[in-house]
């Protein structure tokens, strides 16, 4: 059983997987509260939007982890915007508490709520929680799950999900909110390749369903961004790699502060042609 005084985290998959769903789920209802009420932006130092539901359901989930994992390091967006980065050599945890922050401001419902564990640099455990679709995915080693979550309350049906060998034409998804010119000559190669735009990480969650096949991306990401939707992926079958064709890793990088966390370009795949 998980206890208050954990200091490094159990290795019950099962029973980890499903406190962060109850994790997300908290989240996401405090998120749906404010995108139903209403809310102001502010931006960060790199310009990027923030508002108080980012805040809030970082707070959630924060509290959350430290009452029941205790000292286990986490990197979470908004305290990492903030100068908090904690010494991670070893088991830590990745949070981005509102994934799709542009989504959430624009009044689309591709934003995610996304909770990961990492492990030896790979992503092993993943929650990736739509609020406005009620919808959730998870993953832990060899399985991946997506599941429907009625009114936000509780996880109702639960379906196992994988990746699909791959169409043709292919499905190509894309961020909505973060095209790059890189992006579209990648896409270029695939002649007849149909294109989707989707926000957050619901574009791993696509692949791991077998929906998609691939979701390049030539853009600055976070590993916040990307772990728990990777580790759906990976869960469900697929990979993500960088452009030399080596295994996305995850975990301090080279640079100072936030930079050490930044995600290099990398591919996801369904499968592997």
């Amino acid at each position: 059983m998980l206890t208050e005084t954990a200091t490094q985290l159990p290795r019950n998959e099962t029973e980890l997987l499903a406190f962060f769903e109850e994790l997300a789920l908290a989240a996401g209802r405090e998120i749906m509260r404010h995108f139903e009420a209403g809310f102001d932006v502010d931006h960060k130092a790199d310009a990027s939007p923030v508002t108080e539901a980012d805040r809030a359901a970082e707070r959630i989930i924060l509290d959350g982890l430290r009452t029941k994992l205790g000292a286990t390091p986490c990197v979470s967006e908004e305290a990492a915007s903030a100068g908090v980065l904690p010494v991670c050599d070893g088991d830590f945890l990745l949070v981005d508490p509102l994934d799709g922050t542009r989504e959430f401001i624009n009044r689309r419902q591709d934003f995610t709520v996304n909770i990961a564990l990492v492990r030896d640099g790979t992503p092993v455990l993943g929650v990736v929680y739509a609020p406005a679709r009620t919808t959730l995915y998870s993953g832990r080693p060899g399985v991946a799950f997506e599941a429907q979550c009625p009114g936000g309350l509780s996880i109702g049906s639960r379906r196992e999900i994988k990746t699909r060998a791959r169409s043709a034409p292919l499905v190509i998804v894309a961020s909505r909110s973060h095209a790059t010119p890189e992006t579209a000559e990648f896409i270029a190669r695939y002649s007849g390749a149909e294109t989707v735009s989707v926000g957050s990480s619901l574009k791993f969650c696509m692949l791991a369903a077998g929906e998609a096949d691939l979701y390049p991306r030539f853009g600055r990401t976070m590993q916040w961004d990307t772990a728990a939707g990777d580790a759906v992926l990976r869960a469900a079958g697929g990979r993500t790699v960088n452009t030399d064709g080596t295994t996305l890793t995850y975990g301090p990088k080279d640079g100072e502060g936030l930079e050490a966390f930044a995600n290099p370009f990398f591919i996801a795949e369904g499968r592997a042609a």
